[in-house]
This record gives C-alpha cells, structure tokens and sequence, in this order.
C-alpha cells in the first residue's frame, strides 16, 4: 500500500536521503547531479523544504520505506511546476509515480493554479510516457540548455480545472 507524506522543513534528513537516492539511481532523469547536493547541509536541505508556497511529498510503502518523492513548486501567471519525480527501483510498477503525480496536481489545483509544468531529460521515454498519461502534453517551448551545451529540455504542460456539472 502507497501512503502519501508531505514534507516538513523538520523532514530534512528523510528528504535528503530520497533526493540523494533519486540523484545516485537515475542521474540521466534530473539536470542536478549528486555533486550538487552530496555535501549539502541541513541549512540547505531546510531551505528546501522551506521555500514559500512548495509542496514536497515522499511515498511510502509498508508504511515507512521510502519510494519515491516529488516537488510543487508555485509559478508565474497561475501556473505551478512538477519536480523531482523519483519512483525507487523497488518500487517500480507499483502506482508509486501515478499517486505522486496526482498529488502535486491536486496541490497545484488546490493553489489556484490554472496549468501544471515540468520538464524531461530528452530520452527519458518511461518519464515521458508518465506524463502524457497524465495529460500533459509537449509545449513547443524551448527549455534549458542541459550540461552538454546543446541539448535542451523537453517543456510539458497540462491545463488544470474541474470538469463542471
């Protein structure tokens, strides 16, 4: 069973040690490298957890093993962004990355928000098919330039709002 926790800026050491085992498992699916983050103390994990408006969430299976986790970070014009979505390999297949995605959409719902964000990794294709099973679609947006200097990432995007009566 998948049980959804929100993360404190008191979680720090719980969220450091999903972030640091996303970055090590899948360091082709994220623009941050664990360099980035492996030395990272408690001042900058917490200010992680503490920046206005976000949403961080772990999943949990068999109530407290960590299996994945990912960010909603509030954005400009109404629109929020997804981040940081990490399924572990043990957890994989199990609905894990479904329930965190919808999570942060019904937090950015929650927010006001009128469309959902994210960027990919090009060839990141389980991440992608992820996404457009969720509804988000390829903007035509150029997004940041990766470490190579030429590639860029790829920008999704999915309108947000209740259907009505």
């Amino acid at each position: 069973m998948v049980q959804l926790r929100a993360m404190t800026p008191d979680d720090w050491p719980r969220w450091r040690d999903a972030r640091l085992a996303a970055l090590a498992d899948a360091p082709h699916a994220f623009k941050s490298r664990l360099a980035d983050w492996h030395r990272g103390g408690e001042e900058q994990w917490r200010a992680r957890l503490e920046a206005p408006g976000t949403y961080n969430v772990l999943a949990l299976l068999d109530g407290d093993r960590t299996a994945g986790m990912a960010s909603g970070v509030p954005g400009d014009g109404g629109v929020c962004e997804l981040r940081s979505v990490w399924v572990g390999p043990d957890a994989r297949g199990r609905g894990v990355a479904d329930r965190l995605v919808g999570a942060v959409e019904e937090w950015a719902l929650r927010s006001g928000a009128a469309a959902l964000r994210l960027t990919v990794i090009p060839g990141n294709e389980p991440a992608a098919a992820l996404y457009r099973r969720h509804g988000f679609a390829a903007t035509g947006e150029l997004g940041a330039v990766l470490r190579d200097g030429v590639t860029r990432e790829l920008v999704m995007a999915k309108r947000l709002g209740r259907a009505g009566p």
